[in-house]
C-alpha cells in the first residue's frame, strides 16, 4: 500500500487486507471469555463485539470450538451445531451493523483440556499421550483449577476426521455470516501439538521431521481453501511461545517450514491467504507478570522480522502491545496490522482513545473468565460516556 513518502503509517493508516477495506489496523484479538452458556453464543456476545466494532475496523471472535472433543474451558462458544450457526447470526450481524469485518477463530484444543468437558468423561485427544505438566492449571467448571489429565494420541486414521471437523465449522461459520475464518496453530493447542516438538512424540506420518509436523496444519488449511477460498482463511501460529508447554528446539526454523508451505500453497493458488498472524515471543511471561519483557528483546525482533520478511502476505501481529508498541511496528514496517486483547477487554473503544491518546480503563483479570453476562465484560465505560448505553455502572 503506497501513501505519500512524506507521511509515515501508523496504526490509523487505512489498510486493504485481500478483499477487505480496513480504516485502521487495530484488530480485537481473540480471547477466551466463557460467556457462550452451554456452547451457545448468547445477546450478551452480540453485545461485546458491537461495542468494539467501528466502521471499517475488523475484529477476530474468540477461539470457537470445531467438535465436542474441542473445548478446554467453561461455556466456550462451539460452531459445530445449527443452534449455534444459528445463534452467531446475531451476533455476526449487530458486529455488521457498525460497519466492522469479524472473522471467527476456529479452535481444538487437544490434550489442554479435561475429561469434564469431554463427551462420555473421555481423555482429550493430542498429537501424544504426554500431559501438560503441573505447571500449568486447567480451569474446571466450578470455578476451581485442576491438573491436566494424560490425553489419548490421535489414531493416524482418525486425523482425516478432525481435519474435516474444521472443513465443516469454516463453512457454518460463513453460512453463520462471518467474513471468514482464523485457523488456530497456536499457544500449545491442538495444532500446535503437532508442530512443536517439545510435544509431538509420534513415528507415523505426522511426526518427526518438521514437514510431517507441519502436515496436519496444512492438510486444514488445505481443506478451509478449499471450502470457502483463500481469502477467507487466516491462520495464526506461535512458534516462539511455550505456553502450555509448547517448545520447539528451533522455533525459527519451525516458523518459516510453515510459512514456506503456506506461501507455496499460496503460489499454487494463485490467490493470498487474508494473513497470517504471530505471537510475539514476549506473550507469555509478560502476560503473566506484566512487569516487562523477558530474553532479549533484540533477538525477539530479529525472529519476528524473519518471520515477516519471510511471508508473502499481511502479516498481523499479537502479544503485549501497547500503543507505542503498535505504532512502531507498523512505521518500522514490521507488521501490517496489530491485534490486541488484554486492553480491548477494558476499553470497547481501544481505537478511538488510542487515536486521542487517552489513558485507558483497567482491565480486572478475575473477570476474564466468569460467566458474568455484564461484570467485566460489557460494563467497562467508553471515553464518551453517552456513546453507547452502559448497564451496571
Amino acid at each position: 500500500m503506497a501513501e505519500t513518502t512524506d507521511q509515515a503509517m501508523t496504526l490509523f493508516s487505512p489498510y486493504k487486507m485481500g478483499k477487505f477495506n480496513l480504516s485502521h489496523r487495530v484488530v480485537l484479538a481473540p480471547m477466551t471469555r466463557c460467556r457462550a452458556l452451554n456452547g451457545i453464543p448468547g445477546p450478551a456476545l452480540a453485545t461485546y463485539y458491537a461495542q468494539r466494532s467501528t466502521p471499517g475496523g475488523f475484529l477476530i471472535s474468540e477461539g470457537t470450538t470445531v467438535s465436542p472433543t474441542g473445548p478446554g474451558f467453561p461455556h466456550v462458544p462451539g460452531i459445530y451445531t445449527e443452534e449455534q450457526v444459528e445463534a452467531w447470526k446475531k451476533v455476526v450481524d449487530a458486529v455488521h451493523a457498525k460497519g466492522a469485518i469479524i472473522f471467527c477463530q476456529l479452535w481444538h484444543v487437544g490434550r489442554a483440556s479435561h475429561p469434564v468437558y469431554q463427551p462420555g468423561g473421555a481423555a482429550p485427544i493430542s498429537s501424544t499421550s504426554k500431559p501438560i505438566s503441573k505447571r500449568w492449571r486447567v480451569l474446571l467448571p466450578d470455578g476451581n483449577y485442576g491438573t491436566y489429565p494424560n490425553p489419548r494420541p490421535l489414531e493416524t486414521h482418525e486425523i482425516p476426521e478432525v481435519v474435516e471437523d474444521y472443513r465443516r465449522s469454516a463453512l457454518n461459520a460463513i453460512r453463520a455470516g462471518f467474513d471468514g475464518i482464523e485457523i488456530h496453530g497456536a499457544h500449545g493447542y491442538l495444532i500446535d501439538q503437532f508442530l512443536k516438538d517439545g510435544i509431538n512424540d509420534r513415528t507415523d506420518e505426522y511426526g518427526g521431521s518438521v514437514a510431517n509436523r507441519c502436515r496436519f496444519l496444512m492438510q486444514v488449511v488445505q481443506a478451509v481453501v478449499g471450502a470457502i477460498g483463500a481469502g477467507r482463511v487466516a491462520v495464526r501460529i506461535s512458534p516462539a511461545i511455550d505456553h502450555l508447554d509448547a517448545m520447539d528446539s528451533n522455533p525459527l526454523g519451525l516458523g518459516l517450514a510453515v510459512i514456506e508451505r503456506i506461501n507455496k500453497l499460496q503460489s499454487d493458488l494463485g490467490a493470498k491467504l487474508s494473513y497470517l498472524h504471530i505471537t510475539q515471543p514476549r506473550y507469555t511471561a509478560y502476560g503473566q507478570t506484566e512487569s516487562g519483557r523477558p530474553g532479549s528483546e533484540e533477538e525477539e525482533a530479529q525472529l519476528m522480522r524473519s518471520l515477516r520478511k519471510s511471508y508473502q502476505g499481511t502479516f498481523m501481529c499479537s502479544g503485549g502491545f501497547t500503543r507505542e508498541l503498535g505504532m512502531q511496528a507498523i512505521a518500522q514496517g514490521d507488521a501490517d496490522l496489530v491485534s490486541y486483547g488484554r486492553l480491548f477487554i477494558s476499553n470497547p473503544d481501544l481505537v478511538l482513545r488510542f487515536k486521542v491518546d487517552a489513558p485507558l480503563n483497567k482491565y480486572i483479570r478475575k473477570a476474564f473468565y466468569t460467566q458474568d453476562p455484564v461484570v467485566g465484560y460489557t460494563d467497562y465505560p467508553f471515553l464518551n460516556k453517552g456513546s453507547e448505553p452502559l448497564s451496571r455502572l
